[in-house]
């Protein structure tokens, strides 16, 4: 009896045991369910987020902010006003960096014209000089020449003076641009220092002090040139009327016909 008893209390707590198992595994299934049902709708939301007009741009911000990097070239090197830093972005920062920017340029122009302005300031005195040499032997010679080395001489100082004036006129076309530069470093620098960008306005101030300096210098000498060469052809006038007032009138035979010949 008590065997048969047990028995009863097997079955029994192995019925109950089956029972406990089934609710748990129902449970679960319906925890699955709900997963399931919870990621597919993840699923369609993230879908439509990524067809949406909005999403697209998004997509485009890193494109967008690359390139908000404004570059600008300056002689050989590379500037850039980088808007992607994490720093002060505001208005009057970002006018001060352009403000740097725009110094930048004015100086290389300026750089670029003096350059070429001195250049052409020197081989215009350099013309001049080898004028003024070729006029001085002409003065040194003037009763001694025979008429063709008269005209050979002639024809090289004509040359000269063709030469200088091409120079003068490269010289005047250098120096408009140059002028240009000037007025544009000048407002460059002003405004940087309206903008707060101090160092940039004193540097160039003074790369406007030493291209002026330089031009100075070289005008110098070519207004010294061209000094020398006005003497000279005072100087010429002055021995060919003496020449001429040497000349006795009984002698006028002797004489090549190339001085006697009106000019």
């Amino acid at each position: 009896m008590q065997a048969f008893r047990n028995c009863g209390l097997c079955a029994s707590g192995s019925l109950l045991k089956g029972r406990t198992d089934f609710l748990v595994a129902r449970r679960n299934m319906a925890v699955l369910r709900r997963s399931a049902a919870c990621v597919q709708l993840l699923k369609d939301k993230v879908n439509v987020l990524c067809s949406s007009p909005v999403h697209q741009r998004l997509l485009r911000l890193p494109e967008v902010t690359r390139s908000n990097a404004v570059a600008f070239s300056v002689g050989s090197s590379l500037c850039a006003v980088p808007f992607t830093q994490v720093e002060n972005l505001s208005h009057e920062s970002l006018i001060r960096r352009a403000s740097c920017l725009v110094t930048d340029s004015a100086n290389t122009y300026l750089s670029q014209t003096t350059l070429a302005l001195v250049d052409a300031l020197t081989q215009y005195a350099k013309a001049l000089h080898t004028l003024i040499a070729l006029q001085k032997r002409y003065i040194t010679s003037i009763g001694k020449l025979t008429p063709a080395e008269e005209d050979n001489i002639w024809q090289v100082i004509i040359g000269q003076r063709v030469e200088v004036s091409d120079r003068l006129e490269e010289c005047k076309r250098f120096e408009s641009n140059w002028i240009n530069a000037i007025h544009i470093c000048e407002l460059s620098a002003e405004a940087a220092y309206n903008s707060g960008a101090e160092h940039a306005c004193t540097a160039t101030k003074t790369n406007l002090q030493v291209a002026q300096s330089k031009v100075e210098e070289i005008r110098k000498i070519s207004k010294e040139a061209e000094k020398k060469l006005a003497e000279t052809k005072a100087e010429e006038i002055q021995r060919m009327a003496e020449y001429a007032s040497s000349i006795d009138i009984n002698d006028l035979e002797d004489i090549p016909e190339a001085y006697l010949r009106e000019d």
